[in-house]
């Protein structure tokens, strides 16, 4: 049952996203903004390239779990589902790590970074991230996700 898992781990992130009072929050990704960019590329590569990979492109089967029941680091570029989320999930969930939001008990080696990197290098680092999304995605991302 793949879908009732990706399910178990997307209803309690939308909740926590929607019921969470975020102490961190920005008026969106700053994907537009070099400086962020540049200084979240720095991040990106010293603390996700080595899982997510150099080019976002994620590792093999990354939507299979293994035989010791983790899922693979997915990709952050367009063929991923990273573009899927909103700016403070995405936030959030790199702060924090899966656990928090899935419960304990789920199997993840993303680590929570609270701690490791600043609110404002997780920002950049998204923002690197959103930066390297063909137009067209970014325009979807923005839209689906802008605050009103």
């Amino acid at each position: 049952m793949k879908s009732n898992r990706y399910f178990q781990l997307f209803v309690p992130l939308a909740s926590c996203f929607a019921l969470s009072g975020c102490e961190a929050t920005a008026a969106g990704i700053p994907y537009l903004d070099d400086r962020n960019v540049s200084a979240g590329q720095v991040v990106y590569n010293n603390a996700c390239a080595s899982c997510h990979g150099a080019a976002l492109e994620g590792q093999p089967n990354w939507q299979k779990r293994s035989s010791t029941g983790y899922l693979p680091a997915p990709p952050h570029d367009e063929t991923g589902h990273t573009w899927h989320h909103p700016d403070q999930m995405l936030f959030e969930f790199t702060k924090y790590g899966p656990q928090k939001f899935a419960g304990a008990d789920y199997k993840s080696a993303m680590p929570a970074y609270e701690g490791k990197l600043t609110d404002q290098e997780i920002w950049n680092v998204l923002a690197f991230i959103k930066s390297q999304w063909p137009a067209e995605i970014q325009e979807k991302h923005t839209k689906a996700f802008s605050k009103k």
